[in-house]
């Protein structure tokens, strides 16, 4: 059920205004006895709060033995004072409130709907009435021209009064077939525009309308609920009266609050017939057919330009359509993010599962160390003791407390108890599935390359028989490049009905059809006689951001936020640099220098780089991620238990690292501590080339002077070369 048809009509229209003006001074009558109430329950609090004092009397008055019940009575009018003084704020602070956002709510939808109604009718009557007598007028004056100058070119009879009369005529029926075709589509158009009117947008409108009336009377429904929640008495001469009002309030349905209106508001509405063409126009015209364009060497042209500027304005409003289809998915997405959001109570209860308690050590209170009384009489029982099974945590506690008595070195003790230390530090997404690379979406493929220029495509087409995938400048097209003889080849990939061909067989996905003619070894077209032989990838540092999944927030930088992460391909574990979108292009230039300066570079002991993502913002730095987190971290938990021989290698790690970037003519310039990574081998990898500099031609370059280089870190080199 609905705002149905019956209510299309101007009458119906006026009804719906109507009966929300009457809703409207509903609630604000409403809203005006609810602050009554407030203050009323106010006035009444005050007032027996003033009479307390009243009722205590006098000290003599405690040895009446009555006095205790009246005491009783006073105290509890005190406290009636404070629950009506309580409840007369709550009613301010909820209902009330919330009755003030209903009525701004109810106003604004009014308004809107009320403006949208208007303008949709207004452009329906200018597009089937205003433009149609217009266009009838002007048809019938050049059709009487038309015939008016016909006869005179017929009764002319000197040849240059002909000429001039043939001129003139040829005139008018030029004039008259391109009002004509221009009168043909403006009858579509008002066919078109009556359709869309009556079978799609007032529909909408009004559909839209009824479901947001409904949720506002629920919203009041909820109102009206909370009210009588926090007025309600608990006294039995006020219980009756309570009850009936939550029964009034409960008998409420959205779904039939506007039956009785529309059962009274059935109009004897009829759709007006749709515009067709008046083929009394046609009277004193010839070869003019009711409907149908003219298309002869008078009208070509300008029939050309309409067919053009025509799919101009189709191509607009498809995109136009595009964009609203994807902001109201993402509006919907967000609906329902909220409508299924937890507390973060529940979210924390959520985590912790329904399983049992970890089982807790049977010590003694309080007087024994927890080292001092592990035995075997003291072993736990619960839980998973019960069925021989230890936990894994009093596992390794046990272990560990063994290898003591067992008379184990100190030194063995804490290189068992470091190689526990790293379980993984930061926390990942979950994995993805793995799919066969010929299931993967065409983006991931590594012969697709998106829309590059055909300049750069003949640079990457090296060999015969070498091919790519890119999708075609200002085209929605993809184009299947491919050299042969010399010479690069270009076919377009036919699509239709979501099946994907070149000349042979169609396949539902554009990778399934390059598979297809890589195994069969098929000729593309028969014509060309192309066969493909090697599939040119694209840039391996070049990712996409869906190629990349993020995790945690880990740790920020001096241009954004570091995230955890994996890659969708493989399920890698990755660090994710992330930079803000906000920065002035120089800055994002020299966050991504650290990229371009690892491309270089391969070592163990120098941080990986997998890729970047600069396709759209954010812009993205992916490197390999290490587990352990950074070294001054590292030292400044572990460093009293790991041994001098450890702390060696690591030293050794670093020097090995910067070793490799002297041999690349690489200066770090910013070798802190905080800025080197451990793994969970306790292996020592270097990081952060935000600050370092290329030497160039023997020379090492500098732009940004030594105003802003760390000295306590940098290398001597940076002295002499910044």
């Amino acid at each position: 059920m609905g705002f149905g048809p019956e209510l299309w009509c101007p009458q119906g229209h006026s009804a719906l205004l109507r009966l929300q003006d009457g809703e409207l001074r509903l609630l604000e009558l409403m809203r005006k006895w609810m602050s009554q109430r407030a203050k009323s329950d106010r006035e009444y609090a005050g007032m027996l709060h003033h009479i307390a004092p009243c009722g205590a009397g006098g000290c003599h008055l405690h040895a009446i033995p009555d006095s205790q019940s009246w005491w009783v009575l006073v105290s509890r009018t005190e406290t009636l004072s404070q629950i009506l003084r309580r409840h007369a704020e709550e009613l301010a602070a909820g209902p009330l409130a919330k009755l003030s956002l209903l009525i701004r709510d109810k106003q604004q939808l009014r308004k809107a709907f009320s403006e949208q109604w208007q303008q949709l009718s207004q452009e329906y009557s200018r597009t089937t009435q205003q433009e149609m007598e217009k266009l009838k007028a002007q048809y019938r004056s050049l059709a009487r021209d038309s015939a008016q100058a016909k006869r005179k070119y017929q009764e002319a009879s000197k040849d240059k009064e002909r000429d001039k009369a043939k001129e003139k005529y040829v005139r008018s029926l030029w004039k008259l077939y391109a009002l004509h075709n221009q009168y043909v589509l403006a009858v579509q158009a008002a066919a078109l525009h009556h359709q869309h009117h009556y079978q799609r947008v007032l529909p909408s409108l009004h559909q839209s309308l009824y479901s947001l009336q409904q949720e506002m009377v629920l919203v009041l429904k909820e109102i009206l609920r909370e009210y009588c929640s926090i007025s309600s008495l608990v006294q039995e001469d006020m219980l009756a009266m309570h009850q009936e009002i939550a029964s009034a309030i409960q008998a409420i349905d959205p779904a039939t609050e506007y039956s009785s209106f529309i059962q009274s508001h059935q109009y004897e509405s009829e759709v007006p017939p749709t515009v067709s063409f008046d083929e009394s126009l046609l009277e004193d015209t010839e070869n003019l057919v009711p409907g149908e364009l003219q298309l002869n060497e008078l009208t070509l042209e300008s029939v050309q330009h309409c067919l053009t500027s025509v799919e101009e304005e189709l191509v607009a409003a498809t995109e136009a359509v595009s964009i609203k289809e994807q902001q109201t998915r993402e509006l919907k997405a967000e609906i329902c993010d909220e409508e299924q959001g937890r507390s973060p109570s529940e979210r924390k209860l959520a985590e912790l599962g329904v399983r049992d308690p970890l089982p807790a050590l049977p010590l003694p209170e309080d007087r024994q160390s927890i080292s001092s009384t592990v035995s075997q009489s003291h072993l736990p029982c619960s839980g998973s003791c019960r069925d021989g099974v230890l936990p894994s945590w009093w596992t390794a506690h046990a272990s560990f407390q063994e290898q003591e008595r067992s008379g184990a070195s100190a030194l063995e003790t804490l290189k068992n108890h470091i190689t526990g230390i790293f379980s993984p530090k930061y926390s990942l997404p979950p994995p993805v599935p793995l799919i066969p690379g010929v299931q993967k979406p065409l983006c991931q493929q590594v012969w697709y390359h998106g829309a590059i220029p055909r300049s750069e495509v003949q640079e990457l087409l090296t060999c015969s028989g070498d091919f790519l995938v890119r999708e075609s400048q200002g085209k929605q097209e993809y184009v299947l490049s491919v050299l042969w003889d010399g010479q690069p080849r270009h076919f377009i990939i036919q699509s239709v009905n979501n099946m994907f061909r070149l000349e042979g067989d169609s396949f539902p996905t554009i990778p399934l059809l390059i598979q297809h003619l890589l195994q069969s070894q098929q000729p593309i077209t028969r014509k060309s006689g192309i066969i493909l032989a090697r599939a040119v990838p694209k840039d391996k540092w070049v990712l996409n951001h869906e190629d990349v999944l993020l995790g945690e927030r880990i740790g920020r930088g001096n241009f954004g936020e570091v995230f955890s992460g994996r890659l969708r391909a493989d399920n890698t574990p990755v660090a994710v640099k992330s930079c803000r979108e906000t920065l002035p292009p120089e800055l994002k230039a020299k966050f991504l220098q650290e990229a371009r300066i690892l491309k270089q570079y391969r070592h163990p002991n120098i941080v990986r780089l997998i890729g970047v993502c600069t396709q759209k913002q954010p812009i993205y730095i992916v490197m390999e991620l290490v587990q352990g987190g950074d070294f001054l971290t590292f030292l400044r938990s572990e460093g009293p238990h790991l041994r001098v021989k450890e702390l060696i290698k690591m030293t050794e790690n670093a020097a090995a690292g910067m070793e490799y970037l002297e041999s690349k003519h690489c200066i770090h310039r910013d070798l802190a501590a905080r800025n080197c990574l451990v793994t969970e081998r306790n292996t020592l990898k270097i990081s952060d080339f935000g600050m370092s500099r290329e030497e160039e031609d023997g020379i090492y370059a500098s732009t940004g002077g030594m105003k802003q280089i760390p000295v306590k870190w940098t290398a001597p080199e940076a002295l002499n070369y910044g």
